[in-house]
């Protein structure tokens, strides 16, 4: 019981700061487009603290959960539609939950377009097999070590600004360690995936256990929470229109998700922090997909503009 009210508040606690930080790669990818690149980077490396969950789980007697696969084009067919549905749904997966919490019901067709889009993929019968690789070697854990102490010393010096976002981002990824090690499914893809499975296909055996509602639920809560501290929850009801945008992003973002064995918050904190060239080539593609997508997105919005 302790264990399960630790990941509880660790679930909450993250959920806070992934909505206080506007954890969002669409956001990082303009901020980018725009001349600064430190949002997106802050990102990309919000994992770095993640090897602590590799000795806490040999101390108890478990296996690491960082899993690594060679890469193939599967991985980067998923990566480019899933960076593709993020554009034009405005938000990651984790975002998609974030913005959610702020009152965006659209971001509910969303969640509904991805479970279509993973059914879909298994409905396809594609052979997607993946070759797993071993685990993650010693002096890759080594340089993480190296690699997350420097950054956060160089945060610590810097001025506020510098030490709010990486620590933020850090603890994020670290929050996500521990919370990997009591629950590997816990992330928002990881349960829309199991659920999408065992509903709509009879594999029962990954039916989510009822902790895992728990962990999810923590995590909204802490969510709203940050939302309502930092005034920005605000109740929307989308037009018509706008559902069926999100839907359609959905479905790219959960085919893509399916095809990459993850959305961007497995690949962010379990597959890019051991340098998996899966999550690599995974990663990229999202980033390539949100680009395009987001300069597609901006050539619609413009043509209706005109045609209005």
């Amino acid at each position: 019981m302790a264990l399960f009210l630790g990941a509880l508040m660790l679930a909450a606690l993250l959920g806070y700061l992934a909505q206080s930080t506007g954890l969002c790669m669409v956001r990082g990818i303009k901020e980018w487009l725009g001349g600064n690149p430190v949002f997106m980077l802050a990102i990309l490396l919000s994992g770095v603290w993640v090897w602590v969950a590799a000795p806490t789980a040999l101390f108890m007697g478990n296996e690491p959960p960082f899993k690594m696969y060679e890469a193939n084009g599967w991985f980067a067919l998923g990566g480019l539609l899933f960076g593709l549905g993020t554009a034009f749904n405005q938000g990651c997966g984790v975002s998609t939950l974030s913005k959610l919490a702020r009152g965006n019901l659209q971001m509910l067709a969303t969640l509904t377009g991805w479970v279509i889009g993973w059914c879909t993929l298994t409905n396809l019968e594609l052979n997607t097999a993946v070759t797993e690789l071993s685990a993650p070697s010693i002096p890759t854990y080594g340089f993480l070590v190296m690699l997350s102490v420097s950054i956060t010393v160089w945060a610590l010096l810097g001025d506020r600004l510098r030490k709010t976002l990486w620590l933020s981002m850090m603890g994020i990824g670290l929050l996500a360690s521990f919370l990997f090690l009591y629950e590997p499914g816990w992330t928002p893809s990881g349960f829309l995936n199991d659920l999408s499975a065992a509903a709509l296909h009879g594999e029962t055996s990954r039916w989510p256990l009822l902790p895992r509602y728990f962990l999810l639920f923590a995590l909204l809560g802490g969510m709203v929470i940050a939302a309502w501290r930092i005034k920005q929850f605000d109740l929307s009801f989308p037009r018509w229109n706008i559902w069926l945008i999100h839907l359609l992003a959905g479905i790219l973002m959960g085919l893509g998700a399916a095809l990459a064995l993850g959305g961007n918050d497995s690949q962010l904190l379990l597959a890019l922090p051991v340098f998996s060239p899966s999550g690599f080539v995974t990663v990229t593609s999202m980033l390539i997909g949100i680009v395009l997508g987001l300069n597609l997105y901006s050539r619609l919005r413009l043509g209706e503009e005109k045609r209005a």
